[in-house]
């Protein structure tokens, strides 16, 4: 785990993950530059009050200043729409996986295999406390797969932030989210949309496997 996790992003397990995260730090580094140019002329202009008396215009300035923010937001705009296409781009999957929210639970399809279906609940845990459930989604890594998310009565939101992936669970509506996992495991994440009293019990537990086990497992479920 990482020493400073409450400060920064979980591990990333999908491509679109690793884009977040880059341009989380790509645009802080961004405001970091700006503020501490603010922070340098604001130190400038109250150290010497004489600094600007007789300056009544100056062209190139007035430029500097209306051009520099028209910069600053191109080099944040160009790399967020590059993961927007990212994230809605579906190539060719190969596992198409169907969510329904309920109050207060999630129910699973798989859509190529037929009565493969189950209901999530939340259980009781001392190691996982809101995290665990006694049907957990199982997936191969490295594959990309649909899922198609909707909710049977209120808005939910379905959310793993280490694949980068979250959409609101909305009935009547199918929403999709590309999934593509780099590394096996159990990941976790909780709806994120308050959808009653019961809105924290709805934990989400996806694990990764190699595409051979994931075969096997369809088999024998």
């Amino acid at each position: 785990m990482q020493p400073w996790y409450p400060l920064t992003f979980l591990d990333s397990n999908s491509p679109i993950m690793e884009q977040l995260i880059f341009f989380h730090d790509h645009t802080m580094m961004i405001l970091t530059l700006v503020t501490i140019m603010i922070f340098f002329n604001l130190y400038t202009s109250f150290s010497n009050t004489l600094i600007n008396k007789n300056l009544f215009q100056h062209h190139m300035l007035e430029m500097f200043w209306t051009t520099s923010p028209c910069l600053i937001l191109m080099f944040i705009a160009f790399p967020s729409l590059k993961i927007l296409y990212m994230i809605d781009e579906m190539k060719s999957p190969l596992i198409t996986l169907k969510t329904i929210g309920h109050q207060w639970y999630w129910s699973y399809e798989y859509a190529d295999f037929k009565n493969i279906s189950f209901d999530s609940y939340m259980t009781n845990s001392n190691t996982l406390r809101l995290l665990n459930v006694d049907n957990r989604i199982t997936l191969p890594l490295k594959t990309q797969i649909r899922n198609l998310v909707t909710a049977a009565d209120v808005i939910h939101a379905w959310t793993i932030p280490m694949l980068g992936v979250k959409t609101d669970a909305i009935p009547g509506r199918m929403n999709q989210l590309n999934i593509y996992m780099n590394i096996p495991g159990i990941f976790f994440g909780q709806c994120s949309e308050i959808c009653g009293m019961n809105h924290s019990f709805m934990p989400i537990m996806l694990e990764s496997i190699p595409m051979k086990f994931f075969i096997n497992w369809i088999k024998n479920f």
